[in-house]
């Protein structure tokens, strides 16, 4: 059966940490550039993530995430650079356009921390499989309500990629054109609406009934087929990046009364 997650099948020591250790790794991925609230620090953490990915063996998957991300990065350093409304000095110009350094210089810190935080829950997402995060939060309290929010949030797109796609290759079996100018793509892709829709709303339905059948309204206390517990060097993980957040703020702190 095709998976319809972005979970990446791999024995990696990255696949086996647990996800608590991982989901610890976003709060510190994130939080320390803003507590630190300088540019090299938003690299460090980024060199971090790459190199988890590429020792993870996933780094490939991450590539169409970081090329769309670098469209949203450079129009941020177009309107910043050109219009933002702090812009004094000009740094350098392009024909009649004149790139100011204080807009060019908010816009990195914002598409470093876009690029920060798409590689850390990159990390997170191709490493972690839905349905031992959502065990894993049931085994600690957590409401089986919100596990099924979350292992829905993970399996949307995919889910939604894959209907397009069988959808896309019945139109093509059909004689409809999909491929060739802007114009062609648009025609082709407005007849995929409705049936995505649609399609959507059976899933669900069927989702519903299936959860309803395996008694997901039960007041019983469930069991579990393997308790997944923090390991050594899960803790140890964990550790570290709970040194880099106490050194982050004791850095700020120093700042603040310096």
């Amino acid at each position: 059966m095709k998976s319809i997650s972005l979970y990446v099948d791999k024995d990696t020591y990255l696949t086996r940490l647990h996800p608590f250790a991982k989901i610890f790794y976003i709060v510190a991925a994130i939080s320390v550039p803003m507590i630190v609230g300088t540019l090299w620090m938003y690299g460090v953490l980024i060199g971090i993530s790459l190199c988890l990915l590429i020792s993870g063996g996933i780094i490939k998957k991450v590539f169409p995430l970081i090329a769309f991300s670098f469209t949203i990065i450079i129009t941020i350093f177009l309107i910043h650079g050109l219009f933002n409304q702090n812009n004094v000095n000009v740094l350098f110009s392009l024909g009649p356009l004149e790139f100011y350094k204080e807009g060019l210089l908010y816009a990195s810190k914002i598409g470093l921390n876009i690029l920060n935080m798409l590689l850390t829950f990159a990390v997170f997402v191709l490493t972690t499989r839905p349905a031992t995060l959502v065990d894993d939060l049931e085994q600690i309290g957590f409401s089986p309500r919100f596990g099924y929010m979350i292992s829905s949030v993970f399996q949307i797109i995919p889910q939604m990629m894959g209907t397009m796609n069988t959808i896309m290759d019945a139109q093509r079996s059909r004689g409809m054109e999909t491929e060739g100018s802007l114009f062609v793509r648009a025609k082709a892709f407005i007849p995929l609406i409705s049936p995505v829709v649609s399609s959507s709303l059976i899933n669900t339905r069927e989702r519903a009934i299936a959860l309803e059948v395996r008694g997901f309204d039960s007041k019983k206390q469930k069991t579990f087929l393997s308790d997944h517990k923090l390991k050594a060097g899960d803790k140890l993980f964990m550790l570290g990046m709970t040194v880099l957040l106490i050194g982050s703020l004791i850095w700020r702190i120093l700042l603040w009364l310096s």
